[in-house]
């Protein structure tokens, strides 16, 4: 026969409660101590409920520990798509090194970064974000569009404007502001605000 260890807590709960009433026993004379063991007497059928109760709670436990798990499983396979880097400048060089080699693979040439910008988004997350311009077609454009979006890292693009070119192949002129999403510890506080 194995005794749980639920079991074994609760036989030392019900030795306890056996000592203290062989001392009550004991130790009071007379009426008082028929009292206290009438009490206690009583007192058993509650406690009986009490231990079936605290039973069918540690029998949930297993089941609540599975889904604990599940949902910290889910969250690691969310959070891949955060960029990790130790400050918000590192992140967003990253975040440019991205957009100008995916800008590359797609046969447009970025110019540069126009602005950066970090905020925070959460209390567990913020954002890096990017503004790049640069002269391309417009399939271009939306191909460059596409593989960003097929970037493991979560990415978004927050701002676009374009403008007609004037040259003979139809390029036009874009500023294209992408964001990424980082752990909330990269930004600094603000002194004096509350955190969002």
């Amino acid at each position: 026969m194995n005794i749980t260890p639920r079991d074994q807590k609760a036989l030392l709960l019900l030795a306890a409660a056996l000592a203290v009433m062989l001392i009550v026993r004991l130790v009071l004379p007379g009426n008082r101590a028929t009292a206290v063991a009438g009490a206690t007497a009583d007192s058993v059928p509650s406690t009986e409920k009490r231990l079936e109760r605290m039973r069918q709670l540690a029998a949930t436990v297993p089941a609540k520990e599975e889904m604990l798990k599940q949902a910290q499983a889910e969250l690691a396979a969310r959070e891949k798509g955060v960029m990790r880097a130790d400050t918000a400048p590192q992140a967003q060089a990253q975040l440019i090194d991205l957009v100008q080699t995916v800008a590359k693979a797609n046969g447009i040439d970025s110019h540069g970064v126009e602005r950066m910008d970090a905020k925070a988004v959460s209390k567990d997350y913020g954002e890096v974000s990017v503004e790049v311009a640069f002269t391309c077609g417009i399939e271009e454009l939306v191909n460059l569009l596409a593989a960003l979006a097929d970037q493991p890292q979560i990415l978004s693009t927050n701002e676009i404007r374009v403008n007609g070119g004037t040259d003979k192949k139809k390029n036009i002129q874009v500023r294209l502001g992408v964001t990424a999403l980082v752990p909330r510890k990269l930004l600094p506080e603000k002194k004096g605000a509350a955190g969002v």
